[in-house]
């Protein structure tokens, strides 16, 4: 299991909700912000790419990349999330 991290936008926000499911739909998931989340899975960046791009727009921005080593943040959605990411990242 890997944690990405994933970033998007999408130009038509009623597309969220769908995006959000696609999202939940992984092994592990922490939202960190409006626009990226952290997710744990055992597919390879494309595959996790490919899943996400279907709930989205032709035009909108994605972006997957595995977690490295080391990380630190501020004023995660929570304990629940911070713990999250202590845990995964």
């Amino acid at each position: 299991m890997v944690c990405y991290i994933v970033i998007f936008e999408l130009n038509e926000p009623s597309r969220l909700p769908a995006l959000k499911e696609a999202l939940k739909s992984f092994s592990g998931y922490c939202p960190l912000t409006d626009h990226s989340w952290a997710i744990a899975t055992d597919k390879k960046a494309t595959e996790v790419r490919d899943q996400l791009a279907a709930s989205m727009g032709p035009a909108d921005p994605l972006f997957v990349f595995r977690s490295g080593t080391e990380g630190a943040w501020r004023n995660s959605y929570g304990e629940k999330h911070s713990e999250w990411l202590k845990k995964n990242l």
